[in-house]
């Protein structure tokens, strides 16, 4: 890899982190003004239409007989997390639900192994090992380990949603390793997003809407999270999958405490050397991980 094309995997990596490190608040104001079904629903039919001139451009050379591994990536990539995040963070915090996407790598390096017939390398391994610890770390410090916000049974929705972003990775990887990212987002999104429109229309959720200011709050970070969080970052982070390793791209995940950690520097809270302790352990898990 050359020098270009690294410094361009950072800048990736790293504007993949902030941005998908502020979606949980944004999930946040979003189902203020929407139910968490409505948010899922809006997100996914605004992306499938920013997508749909794409479609149209790439329509002739889509290779229409993989549709059920287009359909796959759609689903596991945003169709089905989209609605468990939403559901997860109406009982718990939206900073446990960041720290819990922390869980993405080990469940794309273990599926991996188990399904794709990926190579189990050991320095890979102890790079998600030191990952997670260093996540945990700042899960736990200064806080109330229980103090999850409400009911532990909903870090389950986002267990899983981590479950299919590990299962997506794979496939992009395993599957479209040689197809546009652009082309792939468009096509995965077509298949999706009619339902969600669909569910929309006849949900009833356009007529009983009533103005205020929190309805139009929740509506603006609903277009920030179809725009620069799905549009955007899903074309951005299939680039990334298929110029790196599946465990690599989806290391992400560890870099999101992090940016979770910044709003809160922003916000008053203060970091200490347990923090940077932290930080650090993520740091070194990614450079393991990549290295491998």
């Amino acid at each position: 890899m050359t020098n270009r094309s690294q410094r361009y995997t950072a800048f990736v990596f790293i504007a993949l982190a902030i941005v998908w490190g502020s979606s949980f608040i944004l999930i946040k104001k979003a189902i203020i003004g929407f139910s968490p079904l409505e948010v899922a629903a809006l997100r996914i039919s605004l992306s499938a239409l920013a997508f749909l001139p794409f479609l149209i451009k790439f329509w002739k050379t889509i290779d229409w007989s993989q549709w059920k591994y287009f359909l796959l990536v759609g689903l596991t990539g945003s169709g089905i997390p989209a609605f468990l995040y939403p559901i997860g963070q109406t009982e718990i915090s939206s900073s446990i639900a960041g720290i819990l996407n922390s869980c993405t790598p080990i469940f794309t390096f273990l599926l991996g192994i188990l399904l794709f017939r990926s190579q189990f390398v050991a320095l890979k391994f102890v790079g998600i090992i030191i990952g997670i610890i260093g996540a945990g770390v700042l899960i736990f410090y200064g806080k109330d380990p229980t103090d999850i916000g409400g009911n532990p049974l909903f870090t389950l929705f986002i267990i899983g949603g981590t479950i299919c972003y590990g299962l997506n990775i794979n496939i992009v990887k395993s599957i479209f390793q040689n197809i546009d990212p652009l082309k792939l987002s468009a096509v995965s999104f077509s298949m999706i997003g009619p339902p969600a429109l669909l569910f929309l229309l006849f949900n009833g959720s356009f007529s009983n809407m009533e103005y205020s200011p929190e309805l139009i709050q929740s509506a603006g970070a609903i277009v920030f999270l179809s725009i620069f969080g799905t549009v955007i970052s899903t074309v951005l982070f299939f680039k990334l999958v298929q110029g790196t390793s599946a465990v690599f791209a989806s290391s992400v995940a560890y870099i999101i405490p992090i940016v979770a950690l910044f709003w809160g520097f922003l916000d008053g809270e203060s970091i200490g050397l347990v923090h940077l302790l932290g930080m650090g352990l993520i740091l070194t898990g990614v450079y393991l991980i990549r290295k491998s």
